[in-house]
């Protein structure tokens, strides 16, 4: 009777999250409130128990990042750098679409996908009216190439950070298993880029617009730039060493939030109004709902299915959720398809000889969920957030006006990660 009402309520949250017919946070909050009521989740399960509770490793990751990006957002540079794409472009549309889709690619690892088409996208929209040029096939090239790239770093998607902290990947076991496959995909997607959007890209741009485009003054505070940057970098290069330095990379990230709005001296109104609450909300609340789920045991029935189906045919495995994490992440955020799968693929893992970075599983697992993002216009938070940003700015994107460039450039980039993990972890390894 238990496992019943707790599987009618997680299926009625994540029916909500999915049609957005309510929001998602109060979709989520909802699930967990009929948690409560039912006696599944209380204090203790809630906030202290490590495999039904709220992963706090991921909420203080991103908690930290957030106010580093807050700080950054402040000086300028992300207009800086959008700026410098129009003006280093001379308003031929597919270089400004490449230098776009470079900017995009290099800011998502460092600072996640999500806050990457925030702090881009409205440039970018400004950078096309002052060209004449539409904005559509930049805009969906900047998703697609940001989702692309946050692929490569345990920090640069979502799911990375949740699959990371369940399966101990380590910042450089991402450098090492998933940046090369990323710089692969970008490379393919940019020349596919110029056949997906060729109607698009054959009228050059008013170049007189390019006339008053001043890059550099775009930059607010030249002092706290540089401060932030000098804290960004030693971030990342702790973020690579945290295994070595034992330290947790959600205590990596919380030591450089402090130190960049210590350097940069500013007011916490200013950084704090920069975090996510409700992402960290919805983060919390996905955790506890999962864990509700692993309490009464289904979780672990279907992990038991899953490894049972597999047997020994880990091929079969990895096959399975890279193609099924695309097929369901296109129609599903990427976000609580995660955290509800990686219980079942730890289950899975448990049973082959490999663990952790030397699992291909694992990076199946990854690959999928990142990859599936690009599908449809619902399947990843970059993709609301900038559709949302267009809708608003006069210039929307339809659903199926994103999606069918986003079904193309998935199944081609499903098809290379599964030619990568088939290469590298069975034909070579």
């Amino acid at each position: 009777m238990l496992t019943s009402a707790a599987l009618a309520v997680f299926i009625v949250a994540y029916a909500l999250i999915a049609t957005e017919r309510v929001h998602r946070v109060a979709a989520a909050l909802g699930g967990v409130a009929g948690m409560v009521v039912i006696g599944l989740v209380d204090a203790e399960t809630a906030f202290f128990e490590e495999h039904t509770g709220v992963d706090w490793n991921v909420i203080f990751l991103l908690f930290g990042m957030m106010i580093i990006v807050g700080v950054l957002k402040q000086t300028g540079l992300f207009e800086f750098l959008a700026l410098w794409a129009a003006k280093k472009s001379g308003g031929h549309p597919y270089k400004l679409l490449v230098l776009l889709v470079l900017v995009g690619a290099a800011v998502a690892p460092i600072l996640d996908n999500v806050t990457c088409v925030l702090l881009v996208a409205p440039v970018t929209l400004s950078v096309c009216r002052r060209l004449d040029l539409p904005s559509a096939p930049y805009l969906i090239s900047l998703i697609l190439a940001s989702n692309i790239g946050g692929m490569s770093t345990l920090i640069g998607d979502p799911p990375n950070i949740i699959i990371g902290s369940r399966a101990g990947l380590s910042f450089t076991d991402f450098l090492v298993h998933s940046l090369p496959l990323t710089v692969i995909l970008l490379v393919l997607f940019v020349v596919m880029a110029r056949w997906l959007f060729r109607k698009d890209l054959t009228r050059m741009g008013n170049v007189h617009g390019l006339d008053d485009l001043r890059p550099a003054d775009a930059i607010t505070n030249v002092r706290m730039l540089r401060r932030s940057l000098v804290v960004l970098v030693l971030v990342m290069i702790a973020f690579s060493l945290h295994t070595v330095l034992h330290l947790d990379p959600s205590v990596v990230a919380m030591m450089g939030a402090g130190a960049t709005v210590l350097v940069s001296r500013t007011e916490p109104e200013e950084f704090l109004e920069e975090v996510e609450w409700d992402t960290l909300a919805f983060f919390m609340a996905l955790f506890v709902l999962v864990g509700a789920l692993v309490q009464v045991g289904v979780i672990g029935a279907i992990s038991a299915w899953a490894a049972g189906a597999m047997g020994d045919r880990e091929l079969l495995g990895a096959t399975a959720l890279l193609f099924g994490s695309g097929i369901i992440g296109a129609f599903v955020d990427n976000i609580p398809y995660t955290t509800a799968t990686v219980p079942v693929v730890e289950e899975m893992v448990a049973t082959t000889g490999a663990s952790g970075a030397d699992s291909p599983l694992w990076w199946a697992f990854v690959f999928g969920a990142d990859l599936g993002g690009n599908a449809t216009a619902v399947a990843a938070g970059a993709n609301v957030v900038v559709l949302g940003i267009a809708a608003k700015a006069g210039e929307p994107i339809s659903f199926w006006g994103f999606t069918k460039y986003g079904v193309q450039v998935t199944v081609m980039t499903l098809v290379v990660a599964w030619g990568w993990v088939y290469l590298r972890y069975f034909a070579l390894g």
